[in-house]
């Protein structure tokens, strides 16, 4: 049984990592990168790597999911759903990517992996969290809210709602007195002309 989802599972993931270079949108190459990830995480669950198998769904799954969904927000292809070539430099990126492939399999068939089981009683994923997380919580929690604001002042920034009205209305920022004139600088107007304060 294991043998034979080994072989599922590695169909799979290379059918949809394929099949990442011949949809004709984005979002659906994003979803088809997506369940080879996956495939490639269970894959590492049935290698007795769990933690990484685990790891590798939740951490592609987030991303795929938040790369799918900035498509359809903010792509000028709209919802990144209308057709389009996923592939530039055709003949480049094929030998490329088949001489990758060609290393890797060449790498795996005649490495000569070393053979040193864990014991079944250690607990190889809480000291593996514990080398991994341990000393670094801090810099990932850190990162982890930075990037959440980031994604977060991506999209108010490029929202409708501009920080002063409508961003298609012509918005400005409001005056420094009651009913004064918008403050910061002018539009140039003209070639070469250097921008003018609103207030002059």
């Amino acid at each position: 049984m294991t043998d034979a989802l080994f072989l599922v599972l590695s169909a799979l993931a290379v059918w949809s990592g394929w099949r990442v270079f011949r949809v004709d949108s984005m979002v659906r190459a994003s979803f088809q990168l997506l369940v080879s990830f996956i495939a490639v995480g269970l894959i590492a669950v049935l290698l007795a790597a769990p933690y990484i198998g685990i790891a590798t769904v939740f951490m592609m799954a987030v991303e795929m999911m938040v790369m799918a969904l900035f498509m359809v927000m903010f792509m000028m292809n709209p919802a990144g759903l209308n057709p389009m070539s996923m592939v530039h430099q055709h003949r480049f990126a094929a030998i490329t990517g088949g001489t990758a492939f060609a290393g890797l399999v060449a790498a795996v068939l005649l490495s000569d992996l070393p053979a040193n089981p864990v014991p079944p009683e250690a607990e190889a994923v809480r000291d593996l969290g514990r080398e991994l997380l341990g000393p670094s919580m801090l810099i990932f929690e850190t990162a982890g809210v930075t990037l959440l604001a980031t994604m977060i002042g991506a999209v108010v920034l490029s929202a409708r709602s501009g920080r002063y009205g409508e961003s298609d209305a012509g918005s400005v920022p409001p005056g420094l007195t009651p009913g004064g004139a918008p403050a910061g600088r002018r539009p140039a107007q003209g070639g070469g002309h250097h921008d003018h304060h609103w207030g002059h």
